[in-house]
């Protein structure tokens, strides 16, 4: 499942650089995740970086995008290849 970046939003700034796959964008009024291109961090890291970083804690699974870690993993392979 990619994750979802929530209302809760404070506008921060601190997840957005932190994701390896630039799945996270500005929006029009808070942070987004382009489902198409995250991968929970699979590939990069154990955990999503951006989880961790954000102080509000407002960034869940997004339950409309689910994904096993396979579909996770090939999505990665499928972004590294694209370059």
């Amino acid at each position: 499942m990619s994750l979802i970046i929530t209302d809760e939003c404070i506008n921060c700034d601190v997840c957005e650089p932190e994701c390896p796959n630039e799945a996270i964008y500005q929006g029009e009024e808070i942070y987004e995740i382009d489902p198409n291109r995250c991968t929970e961090c699979v590939g990069h890291f154990d955990v999503p970086q951006c989880q961790i970083v954000c102080p509000v804690d407002c960034i869940p699974l997004d339950p409309n995008h689910l994904e096993s870690q396979e579909q996770l993993m090939d999505k990665y392979i499928k972004l590294v290849q694209e370059g």
